[in-house]
């Protein structure tokens, strides 16, 4: 028996490693497109180890358009997007799930429909709207959605967790004289921050990768984030791949940062989550 718990045991392992290698290869591949020349990309049969590195294809990369002003860009609106998702949608999910008044399962629940409706549905309308504003080709339109209600799968998120914490502190708060905000600042959000982590790190991914809002709202190169840097750099560079991963694994490595750090607390977060509904 302990025999063929072992071997089940190995046969798992044997599994999940070569699952994980397939999923880590694509990954790799670009890392090692963004270290060969022009020579090294079409070698028959491909060199999975390169014999020459070539570290200066980085540096041509960013030299070849203005990458630092498209990284202000981005890390403005993830900057920004983070606080404003974070503030407004812990305020939403404190009315739902800490606060009783009329209706608020009922509305609840139509929020809950606006998962079902994808950025395509209401892209053109969002549009004509920041137009009629004249805020297009600006960075108001990535920013201030941020600061309304933070989005719905936030909103839910936070509620769930928010939903597990004892009444008993709400009630313990108010006889010390604490308000809802007091509630909400001094209790809430200090217990709930492995999820407001979480919603965090889903909204830097989001924002820091996001390619179809900035298409939609900018057009100006001064304006551009970093996909649509990139879009541009592969414009200007069809046929050299090696630079266009190399700008590429740059732009993916905060993300991979920011996942690895806070892997630990994302699964956490979501685990407690959904612990009462």
């Amino acid at each position: 028996m302990k025999v063929r718990k072992i071997a089940v045991r190995l046969s798992l392992y044997a599994v999940l490693t070569l699952g994980g290698l397939v999923f880590v290869f694509p990954f790799y591949w670009m890392l090692r497109t963004a270290f060969v020349g022009m020579d090294g990309l079409f070698a028959i049969p491909p060199d999975i180890v390169p014999d020459f590195l070539r570290f200066d294809n980085f540096a041509e990369a960013l030299s070849s358009n203005p990458f630092g002003r498209y990284f202000w860009n981005s890390t403005v609106v993830t900057a920004l997007s983070m606080a404003g998702v974070v503030l407004s949608s812990s305020v939403c999910a404190y009315s739902f799930s800490r606060i009783s008044w009329a209706g608020r399962d009922k509305i609840f629940g139509f929020i809950l429909t606006g998962l079902m409706m994808p950025f395509f549905v209401v892209m053109i309308p969002h549009f004509l709207g920041w137009k009629t504003l004249h805020l297009t080709d600006t960075l108001v339109p990535l920013i201030a959605p941020a600061w309304f209600g933070g989005g719905v799968f936030n909103i839910f998120l936070l509620r769930q967790f928010f939903l597990t914490i004892p009444r008993e502190m709400d009630e313990a708060a108010k006889m010390d004289g604490a308000g809802h905000f007091r509630i909400y600042w001094n209790v809430i959000m200090p217990i709930g921050r492995q999820s407001l982590i979480v919603v965090g790190m889903l909204t830097f991914l989001a924002n820091w990768n996001d390619y179809l809002a900035p298409m939609v709202f900018i057009s100006s190169e001064k304006n551009y984030t970093l996909m649509l840097g990139l879009t541009l750099f592969q414009g200007t560079y069809s046929a050299q791949w090696h630079l266009m991963m190399a700008a590429t694994a740059i732009i993916v490595l905060p993300s991979l940062a920011v996942f690895l750090v806070g892997q630990r607390f994302f699964v956490e977060g979501i685990a407690m989550s959904g612990v009462k509904g």
